[in-house]
Parts: structure tokens; C-alpha cells; sequence
């Protein structure tokens, strides 16, 4: 499968390990803008999760791992973050070379600009503004890999090879190596919707200001037409989030009436 796809511009340079980040032949981490730090990933019954505060700006910083260029697909609230349309595996995305990062700050509009990623009521969201709300409040990368040049070959000359006495043992050693890795299976857990909450308490992405984001086209052939890997990262309010049992909220000391017996001196 041969697609026209975006390229990342340079933002080169493999980060240090992060907990916040999800995923292994690529990473995928969401910065809060406004308080310029990578969220904490939660991870609750398979699935992964970040708090987010209404009115933030954030970015998904993707990076790859892999020895080899990648493709992402990038879908935030089950729409397609380059294309506008309602995300499938099969759409276009961004192409990454090994080692590279890089920052998906918003709904492509052009091949320079985008329009700022912000939390936001679910009502509001791009998702539910454009009729599409049954998907709100997910991440989703599906990473594919670059199919393989083939190897040139040339016809082997007899006349060239030594001629192996009778004696000579079996060669044991001439047949290739067949590739026994199995491609690795995404986690079906992490591709099901979360449980169903209430739309107005619920968290989606907006569609913000307009801002810089430059990028070029390029050509990506597909290894597979599935994903080598699926990385899905659920989001909405700490409130929510701890209704949900994801996040275990802080106990609160009950103050005792009656904790000692006689009047202590002040500091």
C-alpha cells in the first residue's frame, strides 16, 4: 500500500526514558503547554489514561524507536488529526525516521499551520462540533513500518566454486535462516472504548487558535496493511478519573475533638 503522507521537519534526538510515555517501537507522550510538562500515564483494567484540565493546550509528541522510518497515524477523539476525516488505519499520517520526535500540536490545516490541541467540555470538542461525539476523550497511534527494498541478487557461477571432495562432511550450513519473530499483536484491551460517562462532565479536544507547524509531503509504501503497533491513551478530568477508579484519591485526615489532655505551649 502506497499513500502520500506528511513528513515531520526536523526535530531530531532520541529522549531520555519517560514514565509518562506509552508505547514501544514508538513513544507516545501529551505535554500540557500551559504547564510545560509531559502528563503521568495511569494505567487502569489495560487501558492507559492522563488527566486533563479544561482550557489547556497539549501536544502529542510522537517518538520513534524502531530502526527503520515509520508511519503514524494520529487520531484524537476517533478523527483523524491530519485529514479531518473519522479515523481509520488506512489514512494518512506522519512519517518519522529512526530516532526522531516529533511534536502534533494540533488539527492540520496546511502544511505550515494547525490548530491548537486544547481540553475542553465534550459538548465543544472538534469531535462532537462536527457530529462525530462517540469517540471522545482517546489518543490513538497506529504505527506502521516501511516495506523493505527488495536485495538484488546474482546468479551463482559453479564454475567458480571449489569442488568438495566425496569425503567432505554435509554442509549443515548453506540454507538462510527463516525470521521466527512473530510481529507483535496490539493489545486488543487497549483499543476498547472506555465505559460510557456523562457527556457534560466529560472531557474532549477543541479545535484553538491558529499557530505555526511545518511539515512536507513524501511518499510511505506500508510493510502491512495493519499496524505494528496501537498505542491508545484515554483522557478526561481528575474528578472523573478518580470516580473511574483509575486514580486513588488522597486521603483526607478527619481533625479529633479531643486529642490530648492538657493545654501544650505554642511553638
Amino acid at each position: 500500500m502506497r499513500s502520500s503522507v506528511i513528513t515531520a521537519l526536523c526535530l531530531w534526538g532520541i529522549l531520555s526514558g519517560n514514565a509518562a510515555a506509552v508505547g514501544s517501537m514508538s513513544e507516545v507522550t501529551v505535554h500540557d503547554r500551559a504547564e510545560n510538562r509531559a502528563l503521568p500515564v495511569y494505567r487502569h483494567d489495560g487501558r492507559y489514561y492522563v488527566v486533563g484540565r479544561p482550557g489547556h493546550e497539549f501536544q502529542i509528541r510522537v517518538s520513534n524507536r524502531s530502526g527503520t522510518d515509520i508511519l503514524a497515524v494520529v487520531a484524537v477523539d476517533g478523527v483523524n488529526a491530519v485529514s479531518g476525516e473519522t479515523a481509520s488505519w488506512s489514512q494518512t499520517g506522519y512519517v518519522l525516521a529512526p530516532g526522531q520526535s516529533f511534536d502534533i500540536k494540533g488539527w492540520r490545516k496546511s502544511l505550515q499551520r494547525v490548530a491548537a490541541f486544547f481540553f475542553t467540555e465534550h459538548q465543544n470538542s472538534y469531535a462532537a462540533r462536527t457530529g462525530r461525539p462517540d469517540n471522545v476523550g482517546v489518543i490513538g497511534v497506529a504505527v506502521f513500518r516501511r516495506k523493505a527494498e527488495p536485495e538484488a541478487r546474482i546468479q551463482r557461477d559453479l564454475r567458480l566454486q571449489p569442488r568438495r571432495e566425496s569425503s567432505d562432511a554435509p554442509d549443515t550450513g548453506s540454507g538462510a535462516a527463516a525470521d521466527s519473530a512473530p510481529r507483535a499483536a496490539g493489545n486488543a484491551a487497549e483499543r476498547q472504548a472506555p465505559a460510557p460517562m456523562e457527556q457534560s462532565t466529560r472531557l474532549g479536544t477543541g479545535h484553538g487558535r491558529n499557530e505555526a507547524s511545518r511539515v512536507t509531503y513524501t511518499e510511505f509504501e506500508r510493510a502491512s496493511p495493519y499496524p505494528e503497533e496501537v498505542i491508545a491513551i484515554h483522557y478526561d478530568t481528575y474528578a472523573n478519573l478518580v470516580a473511574l477508579g483509575v486514580i486513588r484519591a488522597p486521603r483526607i485526615a478527619t481533625p479529633t475533638p479531643f486529642p490530648g489532655q492538657f493545654v501544650p505551649d505554642p511553638r
